[in-house]
C-alpha cells in the first residue's frame, strides 16, 4: 500500500507521503525499472519544488525477489538498516515494496505470538542441543512447540546461546521440571499460570520462576 515515486515528483509531495505514511524510505520506479529508495534525509535540505530527477537514490542494488523467504527479507532490511525493500519479478521488474513494519507483523504472526501459551528460553551450547529430544521431553507432558528461535550469544560478554520455544499452554511447571530433570538450564519462563502445587518441590519451583 505505500507510494511508489516517479523521478517527477516532488520533495515536496514525497515529504507528505511519508509523513502521511510513517515511512521514511520509499522506492523510485520508472516505468517498472527499479531505482532505488528515497530516504527522508535526503530530502531535508532539498527545495520543496525540486523534483527527484535531481536526486540521487541509495540502495539501488538492493532488493528481494518474490520467492524470497521472510527470514531472508528481514535479514536483508537489518543488514542495509532499510525501513522498505523493494521487491522484483522474475524479470526483475517492480513488483512491489515491503516496509519493515509489515515484515515485524508477519514475524510475530509466524511466531504464534497471538496464540495463548507460555515462552521459556533454554541456554544450549553452541546448537549442539537436540530439538528433537527437547521436543519429546515436552510432549510427554501433553505440551506442543508452536514455534521455536535461536539466538546467539556474545562469547566476549559470556552470554550464553538461547534457544526460545512458544508453547501452547500457559501451565508449565511440568514441563520446566521434566527439562530441568534432564539437566537443561532453563533461563526465562514467561507468561504462565501459577499453580497451587501441594508439596514444597513444586511450590519453590514456581516461586522460583514468578521472582524471574
Amino acid at each position: 500500500m505505500l507510494p511508489v515515486l516517479k523521478s517527477t515528483d516532488t520533495v515536496g509531495e514525497v515529504m507528505d507521503w511519508m509523513e502521511e505514511y510513517r515511512i521514511g524510505q520509499l522506492p523510485v520506479v520508472n516505468e517498472q525499472e527499479y531505482r532505488g529508495l528515497i530516504s527522508h534525509d535526503t530530502l531535508l535540505d532539498a527545495d520543496e519544488d525540486l523534483p527527484l530527477l535531481a536526486l540521487q537514490p541509495e540502495f539501488g542494488n538492493i532488493s528481494v525477489s518474490e520467492h524470497q523467504h521472510l527470514f531472508e527479507i528481514l535479514s536483508v532490511t537489518q543488514k542495509h538498516d532499510l525501513q522498505a525493500v523493494a521487491v522484483l519479478d522474475d524479470e526483475q521488474k517492480f513488483s512491489g515494496t515491503i516496509s519493515v513494519n509489515e515484515l515485524l507483523n508477519q514475524f510475530s504472526k509466524n511466531l504464534g505470538t497471538q496464540e495463548m501459551g507460555a515462552v521459556i528460553e533454554i541456554a544450549v551450547e553452541n546448537r549442539s542441543y537436540s530439538l528433537a529430544e527437547i521436543s519429546r521431553l515436552i510432549e510427554s507432558n501433553d505440551t506442543k512447540i508452536i514455534s521455536s528461535y535461536y539466538t546467539s550469544g556474545n562469547s566476549t560478554e559470556d552470554m550464553k546461546d538461547v534457544l526460545t520455544l512458544k508453547l501452547n499452554r500457559k501451565d508449565i511447571t511440568h514441563v520446566v521440571a521434566t527439562l530441568e530433570r534432564y539437566s537443561y538450564d532453563i533461563v526465562g519462563a514467561y507468561n504462565f499460570d501459577a499453580i497451587e502445587a501441594p508439596d514444597r518441590e513444586r511450590y519453590d519451583m514456581l516461586m522460583r520462576y514468578l521472582d524471574m
